[in-house]
C-alpha cells in the first residue's frame, strides 16, 4: 500500500455546470454505503455473516451489559434508527440464533427487557474486534495529514444528520419520515 487513496470522480457537471452540493453529497454518501458493502443483508463490512442491524444490536447490547440497566426494545430502536416493529422482528431473530433472551419488565407488561446470552456476548466481543480491526485499517489507509479533516468532517455529518432528521420529523404530518433523532448515541458506529 503507497498510503495513497484512489481519486474519486470529480463533481460532475449537469446541464446548468457543476453538479449541485446537495446531489454531490449525496453520490459520495452512497459510494461509502456501497463501498463499505452496507448494502450486502447477510455479512458486515468487517466480514461477520449477520446484517448489518443484527451487528449494531449486538454491540448496543454489549455496551449496556457492562451497566446495572438492562435495555429494552423501545431503547435499541431509537438507538439503532429503526422503528417498534422493525426493532421487536431483529430481537425474535436474535432471540430464535441464541444471541439474546427477552423478559416482560415487572414494572410495566407492556415492555421487553433485553439480555445477552452468553453466545450473544461472545459474537458481540468477536464483531466488535472485527469492527474495530476494519476501521483501523480503513483509518490508516487515509493520508495523514487528512486524517482529522475526515473524523472532523463526519462529526459535521452525524450531527447534520440528526439535526436534518429532526427538520423531517418535525414537517412530516403523521410521523416521522427519517431516521430517529435519538440516534446520536450511534454517531460513531457507522457500518461495523
Amino acid at each position: 500500500m503507497t498510503g495513497r487513496l484512489p481519486r474519486l470522480p470529480q463533481r460532475r457537471s449537469s446541464l446548468s455546470g457543476v453538479e449541485p452540493d446537495g446531489v454531490a453529497l449525496r453520490r459520495l454518501v452512497q459510494q461509502f454505503i456501497r463501498g463499505m458493502g452496507l448494502l450486502a443483508a447477510d455479512r458486515t463490512p468487517c466480514g461477520k455473516p449477520l446484517a448489518v442491524s443484527h451487528a449494531h444490536a449486538l454491540m448496543v447490547l454489549r455496551e449496556h451489559r457492562s451497566g446495572e440497566r438492562v435495555l429494552s426494545q423501545r431503547e435499541l430502536g431509537p438507538a439503532l434508527g429503526i422503528d417498534k416493529s422493525n426493532v421487536a422482528r431483529l430481537a425474535l431473530k436474535m432471540e430464535k440464533a441464541g444471541h439474546l433472551t427477552q423478559e416482560r419488565d415487572r414494572q410495566d407488561g407492556r415492555v421487553r427487557l433485553l439480555m445477552l446470552t452468553r453466545a450473544g456476548a461472545t459474537l458481540a466481543e468477536a464483531v466488535e474486534r472485527s469492527s474495530r480491526a476494519r476501521f483501523e485499517i480503513l483509518f490508516r489507509s487515509l493520508p495523514r495529514p487528512q486524517r482529522s479533516r475526515v473524523l472532523s468532517a463526519l462529526e459535521v455529518l452525524n450531527r447534520a444528520v440528526m439535526a436534518s432528521s429532526l427538520l423531517v420529523a418535525a414537517s412530516s404530518k403523521g410521523g416521522t419520515t427519517g431516521p430517529s433523532p435519538a440516534r446520536a448515541p450511534m454517531e460513531r458506529r457507522v457500518g461495523t
